[in-house]
């Protein structure tokens, strides 16, 4: 998606052709050749005529991309010259050029090129065409198979059922798997990978959903959890294939964020000796909330829920509304006996595992990042792995460094990953524009870039929080804290270059009666 600002917007000129105004808009990537014949074609004028372009003060205006805009009120006329004015050499260079169009156009062969890719867009275009009309038909299904399903409620009085293999919540959405484990391929992970699966450098870019499925399995296993709390390991199997088919396909918030937050957890748990220090049952909650905190993300974030009125943030009270989302669908999942990976616990066991899992999942609420990190600053200096409500603070800042820790990542590693976050911005705030919601700076596709997005995230937010997490465990430093501050580093260089390319000097060029025009 790369960077968007306000300077790649096209830009228009007003111009005075025979007393009438005509508007002309071009891209700032136009060279000055292509909007030169953008005028000429305007004012009615040969292509290839010399011009020139007055303001209406009689000033010079210089023709290229950074040209001044105007108003309707001060309209541009654009002037051809007398050929006397070009010189011989100008007109050997015209036709030079020419000649060498002419010769690129035969070479790359531009004509066949252009039939090429039209004919290509037609079939595209049909193709589209034909996936809305296949919507159509699936969404008159889904309203017939409603009607039906009404009509035999009616006259039944009774839930009704199908013969199908699995089921549905009330919107029609699968819970369970819409394959089960036969065909979920097994890897046998290589050693390599698996000492990489314990490290952020671990590149999530590499691997496919069935391939990640597999990573998240071997974790299970790797940290006794299976064994611990007597999971049957094909219900494990079905469980994470739910849980990844209950990701929606957002260019952030997908199934491969959240093997990104597990990985990173998995790995946060190795780094810090968290095996020797926490319960099993703690870091049974911090692996299966790290998976599930994101279920059935739609999107769009919370402000949008609550002003845009949603269903969720009528049924959640506007009180993060997502994540408690998040935490009804990953028990909706896990409570279906095929998906139930804590079947063989006791009863008490599982609703302490639910209450505490239920408890990180809203801890990734970023409204509520200020009140967790600040209590946890409370007692990281005399922190007592004994002490359960210090425990509960370290789970809950864990879960917070891993949701949000793309930028401790190498950076091929986690640019794309703000590609994506922005991708996923710009979605929501087109929206809220054309809805007439409220819409964030940081979210605004006109005013926000790479460099401006990350800085104050990274300096702010980021930092401060893995380095009190670094007071308990030193060692995080060279491995995640540090490649923090390079981030921050990069960025800011970033933004100073693009700050020096929008602050360069208007130049000035001299026009014969003493007047002068800026380009």
């Amino acid at each position: 998606m790369g960077t968007s600002s306000s300077s790649y917007a096209p830009k228009t000129v007003y111009l005075d052709v025979d007393g009438k105004m005509q508007r002309v808009i071009f891209s700032r990537y136009c060279s000055p050749c292509d909007i030169r014949e953008l005028l000429c074609s305007s004012s009615n004028i040969a292509r290839n005529t010399a011009i020139m372009l007055m303001d209406s003060e009689g000033a010079l205006v210089s023709i290229d991309p950074t040209m001044p805009t105007n108003t309707p009120n001060s309209l541009y006329k654009v002037m051809p010259q007398s050929t006397g004015q070009l010189g011989d050499k100008e007109d050997m260079f015209q036709n030079v050029l020419s000649q060498v169009a002419e010769q690129f156009s035969r070479a790359f062969r531009i004509n066949e090129l252009k039939t090429e890719v039209t004919n290509r867009l037609a079939m595209l275009e049909k193709r589209v065409e034909l996936e809305g009309l296949k919507m159509v038909e699936i969404e008159k299904c889904k309203n017939d198979l409603r009607k039906l399903r009404d009509e035999m409620n009616s006259k039944g009085g009774g839930r009704v059922t199908c013969g199908c293999k699995y089921s549905f919540t009330g919107d029609g959405k699968k819970l369970s798997p819409r394959r089960d484990v036969p065909n979920y391929p097994k890897y046998t992970l290589s050693q390599e990978t698996i000492e990489a699966l314990k490290k952020p450098t671990f590149d999530v870019w590499h691997w496919e959903h069935n391939e990640m499925l597999s990573c998240l399995e071997y974790m299970y296993h790797d940290l006794g959890l299976v064994k611990e709390f007597n999971m049957n390991p094909i219900t494990l199997k079905r469980w994470l294939l739910g849980i990844q088919e209950n990701y929606r396909n957002n260019p952030f918030h997908n199934f491969r964020h959240c093997f990104c937050v597990s990985q990173m957890m998995y790995g946060m748990i190795h780094l810090c000796n968290l095996q020797e220090r926490l319960t099993m049952t703690d870091m049974c909650v911090l692996m299966t909330a790290a998976v599930c905190h994101d279920l059935d993300h739609p999107g769009y974030n919370n402000t949008y829920q609550i002003n845009a009125h949603t269903e969720l943030a009528v049924r959640y009270n506007d009180i993060s509304p997502l994540e408690n989302h998040h935490c009804a669908v990953a028990f909706q999942i896990i409570s279906m006996p095929e998906c139930n990976i804590f079947a063989n616990i006791e009863t008490e066991a599982f609703k302490h595992l639910r209450q505490a899992i239920i408890t990180l999942i809203l801890a990734t609420d970023m409204a509520r990042h200020g009140e967790i990190l600040d209590s946890f600053k409370q007692n990281v200096d005399n922190f007592d792995f004994t002490n359960d409500e210090h425990v509960k603070c370290l789970k809950l800042v864990l879960i917070k460094c891993c949701d949000i820790s793309n930028e401790v990542r190498p950076t091929e590693v986690a640019e794309p990953w703000l590609d994506c976050l922005l991708e996923e911005y710009f979605m929501q705030s087109d929206r809220e524009k054309s809805e007439g919601l409220p819409v964030a700076p940081f979210m605004d596709r006109d005013k926000v870039t790479k460099p401006t997005a990350q800085i104050g995230f990274i300096k702010f937010v980021l930092i401060p929080m893995f380095e009190t997490v670094m007071k308990l465990f030193p060692q995080i430093e060279e491995i995640m804290v540090q490649p923090l501050r390079d981030s921050r580093d990069h960025y800011e260089e970033l933004k100073q270059i693009d700050d020096a390319m929008t602050e360069r000097p208007r130049m000035v060029f001299p026009f014969r009666g003493g007047s002068k025009a800026s380009a």
